[in-house]
């Protein structure tokens, strides 16, 4: 086969590699850390100029037991959070989308709260969201959605911060905060996609968060081919199939290019 007739002949070897593994495969699980979103200007909490670096994150035990905690909390929201809802998403989230609708990826985990994955084009039920979703509130006792600017909107001209209409409970953003127990049915979702792929795919986690970083290691485990694409090494690089420190997007796109 020459150059020509062979499309990945002019490849780097590394998304040669990958590109193969994907044409390869038919069930992909895709888990997407903080890395992904950077690429779309969303700064990275927990990385050298994270913001918990310079704010001390409020536990959730002090949220639920503290009014004037509540009251920091979302002052902290709405003075903050301008980068994440102006973030658009990237090629990468792109290229991951592209291969929902190809039916190659049938599960994105994320350990993001932005939603760019959703405003890719990727559908709500293939997302899991192991740390929830900054983009609305819900009530903590009854689950009752509510809409971030109508919170807003009482916050800023009364200062008051809000409880739930139907069952006077405490409304919270829909986030998983510092103390905070994981949500049963995401981490059950999780761990299915994680046993029933034939290819996993870390992409811009550090996979030292726990217990989203077992996923990785339980796909591997029960047989699936493993990818680590991120801009740091991790613990998990030596058992892997394929590693790339470049950067998501352009790997991604000229992978399924």
């Amino acid at each position: 086969m020459t150059a020509t007739d062979n499309p990945m002949a002019d490849l780097p070897e590394g998304i040669a590699r990958l590109r193969a593994m994907i044409l390869e495969s038919e069930k992909i699980t895709v888990f997407t850390g903080a890395g992904i979103s950077t690429e779309s200007g969303i700064p990275d909490f927990r990385g050298p100029d994270g913001i918990w670096k310079t704010m001390t994150p409020i536990d959730f035990s002090a949220f639920i037991a503290s009014e004037e905690v509540r009251r920091e909390s979302w002052q902290r929201k709405f003075s903050g959070d301008e980068k994440l809802t102006n973030a658009e998403p990237n090629a990468g989230h792109q290229a991951i989308t592209s291969l929902v609708r190809a039916k190659k990826v049938h599960w994105v985990i994320t350990q993001n709260v932005d939603g760019l994955h959703q405003r890719s084009g990727t559908p709500e039920d293939q997302v899991i969201e192991l740390h929830g979703n900054a983009g609305y509130a819900k009530c903590l006792d009854c689950e009752q959605r509510y809409e971030l600017a109508d919170i807003k909107r009482a916050f800023l001209a009364q200062n008051s911060i809000p409880y739930c209409d139907a069952c006077g409970g405490i409304v919270k953003s829909a986030t998983i905060s510092f103390g905070q127990a994981m949500p049963v049915k995401p981490m059950q979702l999780a761990e299915k996609a994680s046993l029933n792929c034939d290819l996993f795919m870390a992409i811009g986690s550090s996979l030292s968060v726990y217990p989203a970083a077992d996923f990785p290691r339980l796909a591997k485990h029960k047989g699936a081919r493993l990818v680590i694409i991120n801009a740091e090494p991790t613990d998990l690089d030596p058992v892997c199939d394929l590693v790339l420190q470049q950067q998501i997007g352009t790997t991604l796109s000229a992978a399924i290019d």
